[in-house]
C-alpha cells in the first residue's frame, strides 16, 4: 500500500510568485481550485482510489462544501496550515495561530479530527524544528514536511526518508515524508510537484518500482492547480513561470498510470493498516494522541 497525496490551494497561492501585494488581492483573483479538485476527485472515483488532501484553511473556509465533497468520497482531510505562509517566515507563536485555526475549520467541516499536517513549501528544516511539538501539542499525529534533500529553503538533509517516529519535547510525532531516490549518494526528490513533471516518465517510474521492489511505501504529493493547464498566467521571475507551468499538459495521464501502476490509499489508511495508530471511529480518533500510540509502533 503506498500513500497518495494531495494539496489543496488557489493558484495565485503558490509560493514562487508569493508578495506582499498579492496576498492582498487573493479574494480578486478567480478561484478555480473548486473545479480542480472536481477534476481529481472524478480521477480517484475512476480508479477506485482514496487520497489524503492536505487543505488550506483559508480555501476551506471559502469551498466548505469542497470540503465535504472531499471527505463524503471516502478520501481523508488533513490541514496545510491556514495562510500557505512558509513557516520559515513565521514564529513560533505565528506558527501556532495558524495551524489551530486552519485545524478547527476542517474539524468544525467534516466533523472528523485532522491528524495530519503538511508544511507550505515543506518548509521544516534544521531551523524550524521547533514546530514539530507544537504540531504535537495541537493535535496532530503525523506531519508530512520533512524531505532528506538539500534545497535552498526547505529539507533537513540526511534526515530518515521513510515512515518513522521523531520525539519531540511534547512527545512523538510521525513523519511520513514525500518520496526520494539517492543518485550519487545524494537524495534526490521524485514524489510530485515540477520533479514528477520534468523527468522522463520512463525513469521516473523506474526509480518508483524499485522503491516498490525494496518493500517502502511511495508518499506522492501533486497540487489541485497542477492539473488545470488553462489556469490565468501569473507574473513573476522566468523562473517561477517555468517551474510552475512546465509540463502542466502531462500531470494528468501520467498520474493515470500511477494509478493503474501502484494502489494507493490515504496516510490513515496506511498508519492504520501499520498498526502505527488503531482503528477508531471518528469521534474516538479526536483522542488519540502520540503518547497513546508508542505501543503501536510496527
Amino acid at each position: 500500500m503506498h500513500c497518495l497525496t494531495f494539496d489543496v490551494e488557489e493558484h495565485f497561492q503558490v509560493t514562487r510568485f508569493d508578495s506582499p501585494m498579492r496576498r492582498r488581492h487573493w479574494e480578486y483573483f478567480e478561484s478555480r481550485v473548486a473545479s480542480n479538485v472536481a477534476t481529481v476527485l472524478d480521477m480517484l472515483a475512476r480508479h477506485q482510489t482514496r487520497a489524503t488532501f492536505f487543505v488550506l484553511g483559508w480555501v476551506a473556509e471559502r469551498h466548505p462544501g469542497l470540503i465535504k465533497d472531499i471527505a463524503a468520497s471516502g478520501h481523508e482531510v488533513a490541514s496545510h496550515g491556514y495562510s500557505h505562509e512558509l513557516i520559515t517566515a513565521q514564529t513560533p507563536e505565528l506558527f501556532r495561530t495558524d495551524v489551530r485555526r486552519a485545524k478547527q475549520i476542517l474539524e468544525d467541516i467534516t466533523g472528523r479530527a485532522v491528524l495530519g499536517y503538511r508544511a507550505p513549501g515543506f518548509t521544516i528544516t534544521n531551523e524550524t524544528r521547533w514546530a514539530l511539538p507544537i504540531l504535537v501539542e495541537e493535535g496532530h499525529l503525523y506531519d508530512s514536511s520533512i524531505v532528506p534533500i538539500r534545497h535552498d529553503h526547505c529539507g533537513i538533509p540526511g534526515s530518515d526518508p521513510w515512515c518513522h517516529l521523531r520525539e519531540t519535547t511534547a512527545g512523538p510525532l510521525w513523519e511520513i515524508p514525500p518520496s526520494t531516490v539517492s543518485m550519487a549518494g545524494m537524495r534526490c526528490p521524485i514524489a510530485g510537484g515540477v520533479y514528477f513533471r520534468l523527468l522522463p516518465f520512463s525513469l521516473l517510474r523506474m526509480f518508483l518500482k524499485q522503491i516498490d521492489r525494496r518493500g517502502h511505501a511511495l508518499t506522492m504529493y501533486f497540487h489541485a492547480w497542477e492539473f488545470d493547464r488553462q489556469q490565468p498566467r501569473m507574473e513573476g521571475p522566468m523562473i517561477s513561470q517555468l517551474l510552475h507551468y512546465l509540463n502542466l499538459h502531462k500531470t494528468k495521464k501520467r498520474l493515470v498510470t500511477l494509478l493503474e501502476t501502484f494502489e494507493f490509499s490515504t496516510i490513515r489508511t496506511y498508519m492504520t493498516h501499520l498498526q502505527l495508530i488503531p482503528p477508531h471511529d471518528s469521534e474516538a480518533l479526536s483522542s488519540v494522541t502520540p503518547a497513546r500510540m508508542t505501543s503501536h509502533i510496527a
